[in-house]
């Protein structure tokens, strides 16, 4: 199981099992594969600012 990752911002979590469709990441995309440049898809917070729960 991979793990989930939070924004520290607003609290939206990452689950790499879902992925992130609407903003083109496919289910099955680890955290660690994800753009440098993607964003928080509620809040617009930069990757640096998640945390692994």
């Amino acid at each position: 199981m991979m793990k989930k990752y939070q924004c520290s911002i607003c609290g939206y979590v990452y689950d790499p099992e879902v992925g992130d469709p609407e903003n083109g990441v496919e289910p099955g995309t680890a955290f660690e594969d994800l753009p440098e440049d993607w964003t928080c898809p509620d809040c617009g917070a930069e990757k640096a600012l998640f945390e692994e729960m």
